[in-house]
């Protein structure tokens, strides 16, 4: 995308692809520490480990994971989801027409992050699937949510693995149901719903008991009036009137059952449209997430330095971070059509950890491209010392 611009030569782009190679290869090697330190602190948490924990963990680690695991989505460029966002997104009416209940007081620790925030509008059906209409939402490109039950309180599927925790990453999750990403999730019935299955159940039932009941319960409230001395009229209990009361109550226990199943095959909808919608938003459970994590955070952390670099490249200097900002946002805006919050404070300080800017006179510029080579080739032979001699006490 830099290059497309046009403002380097043939020459000079050749140079720039092979700064970009050792750009990539320098972050590479050094997310690959943030990585293993994830794994280590997950490592007793991990519900998925297939081996055994020997003693060896401890807990006066100078970081916890969490603590990492924020670093990790900050680098990653998610942003945590306040607790009135995730409040706010609860009380919204579901995009998928179905209300969810959480039992928060099972979770010891909840922390939602986002990144990718967009409106986007779709069509859905009201009044019974009749009529389609247009509504526009909130929607998060990626969502990631870290669960940790309270001691005695996970479910039964979790009894018995480590940690007590879950670690989740989604795709394309409207904000108004974020619940739905949740282990304890209960489908509920919303009121509409409670309507439909329980007006046509009322008057359903007062049909069948004013023209199929009716005689039947008659009779045998009589007949319990007479048992019980209301009255001393004795009621006649033939075969016949027998039969009848029979095939009343059994018409109208027919017609309960009816409706209960009625109320548990609309419930086992609402349970597959939810399966199928985490089916196709689910990219990674546990260790996993944060393996795409660290490769997220690698490329962002990547792009941004690029970006930058590019820019001051190719413009030779600039007075201020703000004008090196407001080229790069106007650039995404005007060429690639997206709106972009550059983080240019930190794309600058990574330059700088790398020799690869500097600031003379009031302004912003970089080394050359094969000065910047020289700089990064020299890091990666750096990381390494076995053929320097320092390891055998030698300077």
């Amino acid at each position: 995308m830099c290059l497309a611009t046009g403002k380097l030569a043939g020459p000079e782009q050749l140079k720039f692809r092979e700064f970009c190679h050792l750009l990539k290869s320098v972050f590479h090697f050094e997310y690959h520490e943030n990585l293993e330190q994830l794994k280590d602190l997950y490592a007793p948490l991990n519900p998925d480990r297939d081996t055994r924990k020997v003693g060896v963990f401890t807990d006066d680690e100078d970081i916890t994971f969490i603590e990492a695991l924020n670093q990790l989505l900050d680098k990653a460029n998610y942003e945590v989801l306040s607790q009135a966002a995730i409040v706010k997104a609860l009380e919204e009416s579901s995009l998928f027409q179905i209300k969810l209940n959480i039992d928060f007081d099972q979770f010891e620790e909840v922390l939602l992050y986002t990144r990718g925030e967009s409106e986007h509008t779709q069509q859905v059906r009201v009044l019974f699937g009749l009529i389609k209409r247009e509504i526009t939402f909130t929607n998060f490109d990626r969502v990631v949510i870290y669960i940790k039950y309270k001691d005695g309180l996970m479910p039964d599927a979790a009894k018995g693995k480590p940690g007590a925790t879950m670690l989740k990453l989604f795709q394309n999750v409207p904000s108004a149901d974020v619940e739905m990403l949740f282990p304890n999730t209960r489908v509920a019935m919303r009121g509409v719903d409670k309507l439909m299955i329980g007006v046509p159940a009322l008057i359903g039932a007062a049909a069948i008991v004013t023209t199929k009941v009716g005689a039947s319960l008659l009779l045998l409230g009589t007949l319990l009036g007479f048992w019980m001395g209301l009255h001393s009229e004795e009621v006649e209990l033939d075969q016949a009137r027998l039969l009848a009361i029979v095939a009343g109550l059994a018409g109208l226990g027919s017609y309960i059952w009816k409706q209960f199943s009625n109320f548990k095959n609309r419930k086992l909808l609402f349970m597959q449209a939810l399966t199928q919608n985490l089916y196709f938003k689910n990219l990674d459970n546990n260790a996993g997430v944060f393996h795409r994590l660290v490769d997220d955070a690698e490329e962002e952390e990547c792009k941004e330095a690029i970006v930058a670099y590019y820019f001051l490249l190719t413009e030779g200097s600039m007075s201020s971070e703000q004008e090196l900002d407001e080229q790069v946002e106007s650039w995404f805006q005007s060429r690639w059509d997206s709106t972009v919050d550059f983080e240019v404070d930190d794309a600058l300080q990574k330059l700088k950890n790398l020799g690869l800017v500097n600031e003379r006179q009031g302004r912003i510029e970089v080394v050359s491209v094969d000065e910047a080579c020289r700089f990064l080739d020299k890091r990666w032979d750096e990381y390494f010392e076995y053929n320097s001699g320092k390891l055998d006490g030698d300077d």
